[in-house]
Formats: structure tokens, sequence, C-alpha cells
């Protein structure tokens, strides 16, 4: 029997106590040996102020998975895969494309594993979607991904400083699912992103996109939304129309759904990174994000009312 891959987790923020430190507790591929964080949560795993310390403690971790803020995954990247570590980087991969190439490099120089990796496209119906567009033509593509940046990301004022994405943090997911399920690249052709006065990332997009053949995909996302929660794609096809909602959970075709299940996104994540270890590959598709630029590079900027109280 393969022995579990012993993996670090840097940065014990939100996402790493809800997902990665459920996810790496029921895995079978890798045992969760250390933490960097700035707090200590020695009750978890022993825990060390910095990426070197920890290593320079236990020379024999193989492994990390890093869930800081962008802004500072570079760093921290390059550092572990300098040092010969496998590196699992949290969405989005870096703050910037540039980071991310160089991080790519990097990994293929040293012989080591890099997953730039996408949640939701680990969502149990997105796999359903992708195949049943597969050989449909599509004539439409509605993408609204809406929900209260209060609820999820509370106080995490790094999301509203320039490189943390604003709106675009869970926007991101849905151009990461969209990349995956659409059968043909598409391209920005107008976007809106509105800014808050006081803050350096926006809070709101409405996006433009054409696909190779000229079917037009339009998105809206808002970070501003109470009540239900809306993640929703609906793709207009020749034979029928495609609902993908709860953020990939729940797959309906004309109405009825065919594919549904609960979130289980970073076990799968996490199972994909083992396998990528064990042949020797890495998985660093930059779509989402170079959407992402796109939309800051070609977007039109709107200034609205300072948003406090985050």
């Amino acid at each position: 029997m393969t022995p579990p891959i012993r993996i670090g987790l840097v940065g014990v923020g939100k996402i790493a106590r809800d997902q990665h430190l459920p996810a790496l507790r029921g895995s079978a591929d890798f045992a969760l040996t250390a933490l960097v964080s700035h707090e200590d949560h020695t009750a978890m795993a022993p825990t060390y102020a910095t990426l070197a310390r920890m290593l320079d403690a236990d020379p024999d971790i193989e492994a990390v998975s890093i869930c800081t803020p962008p802004q500072v995954r570079y760093g921290l990247a390059a550092e572990a895969l300098a040092r010969g570590l496998h590196v699992f980087l949290e969405k989005p991969p870096g703050a910037t494309l540039s980071e991310v190439e160089a991080l790519s490099g990097q990994a293929l120089q040293t012989g080591r594993t890099l997953l730039a990796s996408w949640h939701s496209r680990f969502a149990p119906a997105v796999g359903a979607a992708r195949a049943w567009l597969a050989d449909r033509q599509i004539r439409r593509v509605q993408i609204d991904w809406r929900e209260d940046v209060r609820k999820w990301h509370p106080g995490q004022m790094w999301i509203w400083q320039a490189g943390g994405l604003g709106v675009f943090d869970p926007g991101i997911n849905a151009l990461s699912i969209a990349t995956s399920i659409l059968p043909h690249p598409f391209f920005l052709s107008e976007a809106e992103l509105r800014f808050p006065s006081n803050l350096d990332a926006p809070v709101a997009a409405d996006l433009r996109f054409h696909d190779v053949t000229g079917v037009e995909i339009v998105a809206g996302f808002d970070f501003l939304q109470t009540g239900p929660q809306t993640w929703d794609i609906r793709v207009e096809t020749d034979q029928g129309q495609l609902l993908l909602s709860q953020g990939g959970c729940v797959l309906a075709i004309d109405g009825q759904v065919t594919t549904e299940g609960a979130e289980a996104e970073y076990p799968g994540l996490y199972k994909h990174f083992a396998e990528l270890i064990r042949h020797g590959q890495s998985d660093v598709d930059v779509a989402p994000l170079r959407h992402v630029a796109d939309a800051f590079l070609r977007g039109r900027r709107v200034v609205s009312e300072p948003l406090n109280n985050l």
C-alpha cells in the first residue's frame, strides 16, 4: 500500500478551515503534517510562523497547500518548489498571470507537481453538463453569480485590495466552470466594473463574451446580493436548455433535474492532486484567471458610493 503524502498547509484562514482541513482529514492520499500560521494551531498540528521554519523543522514534508491571499502566493510557491515540494495553489493561483507562468516553468524545471486548483470544476454536476453540451449547438449562455460578501468573506479586507479580485473572487469560479463545460474558446467583448470609491477592487461586474463561432456569453457578478444566493449557468442549445445551478451541484435539462449531488469539491481536488503527484504531472490551466485579467484590462470602470462595514 502506498503511504500517504506528507503535506503542510500554509495559511489557516476561512477557506482552509472550511474546506482544506476537512478534506485532508478525510483523505487516504495525504497526511497533514504541519501548518504555517501567525496563530497557534498546535491542537491540530505543529504550527510554524513561516514556511522556511516548517521545512527546516520537518524536511520530510513532500507537498504544501497554499491558502494565503493571492497577493503573496508566488513567493511561497516558488520557495516550496525550490525546496523540492509539490504545490497545491488555492484559487486564484496567483495575483498575476506572469507569476503563475513563472511557477509553471519552475515546476517543470524541478520535476515537481503544481496544481492551479479550480474547485468549482469538481462540483458534482459539472462533468455531466460538459458531456451534454459536447455534441450540441450552443445558441446563448447566461451566467449569474451573485452572493453576499458579508456572509462568505466577513472581515477579509485582502479581497478589496489590489490583487484580491473583489467580486471576481467568486466570479472566477463561474468562469472556471464555463471554460470547462463550453466546447469552444470564448473572448471578452466588453465589460463594466463597479468600484466603490474607497476600495481597490470591484463589487460588481457585467461582462459580455463571444465564442469563436459567434455565440454570445453574458455574465453578471454581484457581491452584495442578500437573501437567496445565485450561482447559475444557463445554456440555450438547439436541443433544449441546460441549467447548471447551485454552483454546479444541480443539472437540469428543460426544467427536469438529471444530476444532483452534495458539495464535495475539495476531496475531489485532493484526489486529483495525489494522482498528479504519482504520475509526475502538473495541472496549471490559467484560462479563468486570463478572463479576469482581460476584464480588468478592457472593462469600463464605474465608481460608486463607498462600501463600509465589511
